[in-house]
């Protein structure tokens, strides 16, 4: 079993980097635990999709992955990658443009990719990620390795065409990956229920015969433990599993989203079933406050250094712009 700890570690570290990219991109700045400050302007040029309330799922899940396993993300995809082990600060100068970000300044939030971790990138097109892993798991297949992939995906890509198209082909094809759920039961701006028909991802899984586990993705120990059967399984050849993790947003669709089409009811419900808080109370109870307090503290200190080493760094060279494109024939920039 993965420590209570640890697994509390990489929430907070998602929820710090979250905060600060949020009060970045509205402008101000972060104030762990209080109010923001907007006396400045905003240092993310256009809003984030922020993770915000759903770090128990992929601190649970990414914590029984190997370096060598490969991941698949989200436009809300900046806790799997953490999780998965890159940079944060490298992270933050991506999100504000600069030329030491991930991408060159050049991708933003939406195409943060670490390799080197098995990071192959969050991606801006809802489902897009569910047929990249599977044919990444096919390759890793082909190739006789041992590593699997995992794909990170909401409840609003089961409705689209690659959600089942993948789950087929990864069945069909024995193939090793997990389908990850973040169900929290909004798409965008509209409650899933009244696009989705019948019980969601774990029931549509199990009629392609592709096994699926529902989980309180609120729920750190819960994840954790039904993402490491999940992968032993997986590992041990059984082929695609489906982890369906029921969580919550806790923020707008986007960073500078007030979100006032919700529920104000069912946002205070959400807040109060916060997997941070509750971890945060189950460590207490064990007498580790002083670990809680050392682990926030440290968590604040790297994101604080993070955006400090972001807004320092220089932006991209305009030369910049004529690299990493496509070279499609004579006379174009390649």
């Amino acid at each position: 079993m993965t420590d209570l700890l640890s697994l509390y570690r990489t929430m907070v570290r998602i929820r710090a980097f979250e905060d600060a990219a949020e009060v970045a991109s509205q402008g101000g700045v972060a104030v762990w635990g209080n109010e923001a400050s907007t006396t400045q302007p905003a240092l993310v040029r256009g809003p984030l999709h922020l993770s915000t309330g759903q770090e128990a799922v992929a601190a649970g899940v990414c914590a029984h992955l190997k370096p060598a396993d490969l991941l698949t993300s989200t436009h809300r995809g900046h806790g799997h990658t953490l999780a998965k082990g890159a940079d944060a600060t490298k992270m933050m100068c991506e999100l504000f443009g600069r030329a030491s970000g991930y991408n060159g300044g050049k991708g933003g939030s939406m195409h943060i990719a670490d390799f080197s971790v098995g990071m192959l990138g969050a991606n801006g097109v809802v489902a897009a990620g569910l047929p990249i892993a599977v044919g990444a798991a096919q390759g890793l297949k082909i190739r006789g390795q041992e590593a699997i992939a995992v794909c990170f995906f909401g409840d609003g890509a089961i409705n689209r065409g690659p959600f089942m198209e993948a789950l087929n082909w990864a069945v069909v094809y024995h193939l090793p990956v997990l389908f990850v759920c973040e169900d929290n039961r909004i798409s965008a701006t509209t409650e899933s229920r009244a696009m989705t028909a019948g019980p969601g991802a774990s029931a549509r899984a199990t009629a392609l015969g592709l096994p699926a586990v529902q989980v309180d993705g609120t729920d750190v120990q819960a994840v954790s433990e039904a993402a490491a059967e999940l992968v032993r399984e997986i590992r041990a050849g059984s082929g695609p599993r489906l982890l369906h993790a029921l969580t919550d947003r806790h923020k707008g669709h986007v960073s500078v989203d007030p979100a006032l089409y919700r529920d104000p009811a069912a946002v205070a419900e959400a807040l109060a079933r916060d997997g941070i808080g509750r971890t945060r109370a189950q460590l207490l109870a064990q007498g580790q406050a002083a670990e809680v307090e050392r682990v926030e503290r440290e968590a604040r200190a790297e994101i604080d250094a993070a955006v400090a080493a972001a807004t320092a760094a220089p932006l991209p060279d305009s030369s910049a712009a004529y690299t990493d494109i496509q070279n499609t024939g004579a006379g174009v920039w390649a």
